[in-house]
């Protein structure tokens, strides 16, 4: 039964080690063609997926961080001066 806590131990810390490098991949410099959104949303979508057996919080915050990276960015739209959106 140790065994079992060490392996799920060492899992999650998997877990938080690849969101980081997910999050780093996610910068709006790296994805900016459909392919590399496309990717990032798949891999987003994984790592879910891998989360959602989790009981670590930090898993779970990460995945929250992720998914937002697959929101679009919003803007605000003037015109001459005025703030229209």
């Amino acid at each position: 039964m140790r065994n079992l806590a060490t392996i799920d131990v060492a899992l999650d810390e998997m877990l938080v080690h690849l969101a980081a490098i997910v999050i780093r991949l996610s910068k709006p410099e790296l994805t900016r063609t459909p392919e590399a959104r496309r990717a990032l949303a798949q891999s987003v979508h994984q790592y879910a997926a891998c989360a959602a057996r989790s009981t670590d919080p930090r898993v779970h915050e990460l995945k929250t961080q992720l998914e937002g990276t697959l929101k679009p960015a919003l803007r605000i739209i003037a015109i001459d001066g005025v703030k229209v959106s």
